[in-house]
């Protein structure tokens, strides 16, 4: 079968379109209404983004994305409870598309109870209702889409709160360029014999091993291989440079292929600091030694977080056609729900 007979199969909520339009996302953030705050930024010294899922991934990719702009220490929160440090200094963003994430919506109590500033992120559902009988500010996103499948929404979102109360200088620039280069890059992976598709077609058949840089692209890997796991149905892993170099290395000392059959995947940027790109080049003696390809994925944009989001929305193609390559529905979570089911 063609790819895009793969897509007619398997495709039943139609992702394909959803990924082309992601741009559009985008535009939605930039037009979207935000509210007055009470209060402004020199009422905290520290922001928690409390979430789980896309909405936790869009707080690491911020701080990737603001990594030489943050000036107040930014921490992201996957868990029922705020760490201990969080105070009537603490600005906490619960954010979660649904709503209706059990872990967010027990972190916004527990900063109630901390004294916290809040700002709720939301499509509604349950962390709308908790925002109004808070009078807590209340920023809602478009409905209509799978929250992995709504980060240009997300993220986006953030970045604006991010700039609306001067945190950031003005992104209006930047988010201009993402567009168009979304925009323009959902034409080129829609076309038969596109990278993404390549890609896809070289990992099936391979557990993928994402490698990339803290404090640089680590959001990037995780997220692709988050995006693996839901819309390929496969399990994939990631770590970061240089922290790999000090655990997980040793595993390839022993590896075998046969066994365990892997494709490494490096995140790549040419701002890495030199050390860093000598520790990959380094390492990929020791992958090679051991029988494993290695894919490079690597931005040409000149801009650095430009150069981001262009990885980032490769990893979300790549994931897609990988799924319905290996003929599964990339909509489906059945155990994610099953497992919530249980839950309540």
């Amino acid at each position: 079968m063609s790819i895009k007979e793969f897509i007619k199969k398997y495709d039943s909520q139609n992702q394909f379109q959803v990924l082309k339009e992601t741009y559009k996302q985008i535009e939605y953030t930039v037009s979207n209404s935000y509210p007055d705050l009470k209060f402004s930024q020199t009422d905290f010294n520290k922001v928690i983004i409390s979430g789980l899922g896309g909405s936790a991934i869009s707080g690491d990719l911020l701080k990737n994305f603001l990594k030489d702009e943050l000036y107040v220490p930014v921490t992201v929160n996957r868990n029922y409870f705020l760490p201990s440090f969080a105070d009537e200094k603490t600005l906490l963003i619960a954010s979660s598309y649904s709503g209706n994430t059990e872990e967010t919506l027990s972190s916004f109590n527990d900063a109630l109870k901390k004294g916290c500033k809040i700002i709720c992120i939301s499509t509604g559902g349950k962390l709308e209702k908790l925002a109004e009988e808070n009078s807590t500010p209340f920023i809602r996103l478009q409905k209509g889409f799978q929250p992995r499948y709504a980060l240009g929404l997300s993220f986006f979102t953030l970045l604006r709160l991010f700039e609306n109360m001067k945190l950031i200088s003005s992104q209006s620039k930047v988010t201009d360029s993402i567009i168009k280069l979304w925009k323009d890059k959902a034409g080129e992976y829609s076309n038969e014999g596109n990278i993404a598709a390549s890609v896809a077609e070289q990992l099936i058949g391979y557990i993928p091993i994402i490698y990339s840089a803290e404090d640089y692209t680590n959001a990037v890997g995780y997220r692709f291989k988050s995006q693996l796991n839901e819309n390929s149905k496969l399990h994939a892993f990631h770590h970061e440079f240089p922290e790999m170099n000090h655990n997980e290395i040793i595993g390839w000392e022993s590896h075998q292929q046969k066994k365990l059959h892997t494709k490494v995947i490096y995140i790549l940027d040419e701002i890495y600091h030199p050390q860093i790109k000598k520790r990959f080049q380094i390492v990929s003696e020791f992958i090679k030694k051991a029988d494993v390809e290695i894919i490079s994925l690597q931005s040409n944009e000149k801009n650095f977080k430009v150069r981001i989001m262009d990885l980032i929305f490769l990893a979300d193609w790549i994931s897609f056609y990988l799924g319905v390559l290996r003929g599964f529905d990339p909509s489906e979570i059945e155990y994610i729900n099953l497992l919530k089911e249980r839950l309540s």
